[in-house]
C-alpha cells in the first residue's frame, strides 16, 4: 500500500475516536510522553527487548497555578531467559505533589514473554503499595485558625495496589491492555477521612510506518485510560529522521477538549531524552501549560542466557 493511503486510514481513525471520547480528570496522574515509559502504564513489557532500560521521567504541570502539580517517576526493566523462556522484572517508583498532598506509589512487576510466529505476548503482574499524605501547615485559614473542619497535623495512608497487563508487539505495531489499582486500595487519611482509588483501564497502540526515504520513518499511536466515570484519551504521531546511528524525532499529540501537545527527542547510542510541552485548550490557556521531561538508557543484557544476544529491539521509540 502507498505512504498517502496509510496516513489517510491513520487519520479517518483518529478522528472517529477522538469524537466518541469524552475527556475529564482522573486520580492517577501522567507524563505527556507516555509512549517514552510504558512499563509505567504496561507491565507486560518489561523483558520484551533484551535490553536494561532504566527510565526517568519529571513532569511540572499548570505551571501559571500555585501549589500545581509536579510529577516525578523513576523504573528499571530487566529480561532474563529462564528454562529456555524469555521473562521481565522491573521495579517503579512515583511521587506527585499537588496541592496539600504527596501521593506514592512503589511497586514490582513480572513479565512472562511469549513468542507467538514474528511477534512477542506478554502476559504481567504488578504489586505494590500507594501511600497518600496530608500536610496541612501551609492552609490559611485567616482569622479562623482554630477551626475544627481543618486538621491542623500532617496525616498519611497506605493501601496494597495489584494490577495485570498484556503487551503484544510486532515488528510493525504494538497493542497494550492494562488493569491496575485492582485492590481498589482505600487509603485512610488520619481517623475521619479516607480516599478510595477506583480501578483503571489504560488502552494503547501504534504503528510504524517506513516513508520511501530509508531516513524518515512515522509512528502513530494512540492511549485511551478511563476509571469508568472519567476517562482521556491521547493520539499521537511521531516523525523520525535517523543519520549516523543517531535518532532525531518530532511529536504533535492531541487529547480532545483538552490540550495539544508538542515535542522533541533525540536518541544518541544507548541513551534517550524526550521534551514535550502540553498546551491547553481549555479555559486554562495554552500560557499554563505543562512541561514533561524522559531521559532513558539501555544496554544490551539478559540475565542467565549463555549466547550472546543477537536479538533486535522492537521497541517504539
Amino acid at each position: 500500500m502507498r505512504f498517502s493511503y496509510y496516513i489517510r486510514y491513520i487519520g479517518c481513525l483518529l478522528s472517529l475516536l477522538c469524537c466518541c471520547v469524552k475527556v475529564s480528570a482522573q486520580f492517577d496522574a501522567r507524563l505527556s510522553q507516555y509512549w517514552a515509559v510504558p512499563a509505567y502504564y504496561h507491565a507486560a513489557v518489561v523483558g520484551q527487548s533484551e535490553k536494561l532500560n532504566i527510565q526517568g521521567g519529571y513532569g511540572m504541570q499548570l505551571m501559571e497555578f500555585e501549589r500545581a502539580p509536579r510529577v516525578m517517576y523513576l523504573g528499571a526493566e530487566l529480561p532474563f531467559t529462564l528454562f529456555h523462556q524469555q521473562h521481565g522484572a522491573g521495579i517503579n517508583f512515583f511521587n506527585e505533589a499537588i496541592g496539600l498532598f504527596r501521593n506514592q506509589r512503589i511497586w514490582a512487576q513480572y513479565a512472562y514473554q511469549l513468542r507467538w510466529k514474528r511477534a512477542r505476548l506478554g502476559i504481567g503482574v504488578q504489586f505494590g503499595f500507594l501511600n497518600v499524605k496530608f500536610d496541612p501547615s501551609n492552609i490559611n485559614l485567616g482569622e479562623e485558625t482554630e477551626d475544627p473542619a481543618f486538621p491542623t497535623t500532617e496525616e498519611s495512608g497506605m493501601g496494597a495496589d495489584l494490577g495485570v497487563s498484556l503487551y503484544y508487539r510486532h515488528s510493525q505495531y504494538y497493542a497494550a491492555l492494562s488493569a491496575q489499582h485492582l485492590t481498589s486500595p482505600r487509603i485512610a487519611i488520619g481517623e475521619k477521612s479516607f480516599l478510595k482509588v477506583k480501578p483503571v483501564i489504560y488502552l494503547g497502540g501504534g504503528y510504524n510506518i517506513q516513508t520511501r526515504n530509508p531516513l524518515i520513518s512515522m509512528q502513530p499511536s494512540i492511549h485511551l485510560q478511563t476509571d469508568g466515570t472519567s476517562t482521556r484519551f491521547d493520539a499521537t504521531v511521531r516523525a523520525f529522521y535517523t543519520w549516523r546511528g543517531k535518532v532525531l524525532s518530532g511529536t504533535v499529540g492531541y487529547s480532545p477538549d483538552t490540550s495539544v501537545t508538542l515535542g522533541l527527542g533525540l536518541q544518541i547510542r544507548n541513551v534517550t531524552v524526550g521534551y514535550a510541552y502540553e498546551l491547553f485548550t481549555s479555559k486554562i490557556g495554552a500560557a499554563s501549560g505543562s512541561h514533561d521531561l524522559v531521559v532513558s538508557y539501555a544496554i544490551d543484557m539478559n540475565v542467565f542466557k549463555k549466547s550472546r544476544n543477537l536479538h533486535k529491539s522492537v521497541r517504539i521509540l
